[in-house]
């Protein structure tokens, strides 16, 4: 459903729903997202590799590179600014085969990354880098999931309402970086 300038996209993703998107199209994502930095993906397919059971599933599901910090009084939540996303870029095509349906963080992708991404009909959304406290405005509920020992790389449960993004790689191997370079050397 689009909302004047952006689209509501309520989570975990609805079949279709992520597949459905457009690099450059504006996002306010609402419901569950789980975090996860370099410590979370290593664990999560080292337990793989393990033949255990991850502590969630991600089908459906987006991943949020994110460190919170810790939340001051009356807050849910400190700052939650993204992290660069080509850190995780190694552990994130085996985790699209789980089901991912997106990842959320800042910076661009690799082309493994991207080929998984349309492989498996996701997406790769950025939000603010350097609006950590102001992203924290819509997270209402923070959970610890797993990795407690790893602090502010464990895997956490947010909720949020309207947490604004932009989708940067489709579903279709469209990529908004690469388009807005094309654009400014007069190629688009």
């Amino acid at each position: 459903m689009h909302t004047g300038d952006h689209r509501k996209i309520d989570l975990p993703f609805a079949p279709g729903v992520a597949e459905s998107l457009r690099a450059g199209e504006l996002v306010h994502l609402s419901g569950t997202m789980y975090t996860g930095r370099d410590q979370t993906h290593r664990r999560l397919c080292a337990l793989l590799d393990e033949g255990r059971e991850l502590p969630v599933d991600l089908n459906g599901q987006i991943l949020y590179y994110v460190g919170p910090s810790p939340a001051r009084p009356g807050r849910v939540v400190g700052a939650a600014g993204p992290t660069t996303s080509y850190r995780m870029d190694a552990y994130t095509p085996r985790l699209l085969d789980l089901g991912l349906k997106a990842t959320l963080g800042k910076g661009p992708r690799s082309m493994p990354v991207r080929q998984a991404m349309k492989k498996h009909k996701a997406v790769y959304l950025a939000t603010f880098g350097g609006a950590g406290a102001l992203l924290s405005g819509c997270i209402c509920a923070v959970s610890l999931v797993a990795f407690a020992d790893a602090g502010p790389e464990a895997m956490f449960r947010f909720e949020v309402v309207d947490f604004p993004a932009v989708v940067i790689n489709d579903a279709a191997g469209n990529d908004l970086y690469e388009e807005i370079a094309l654009k400014n050397r007069g190629v688009a």
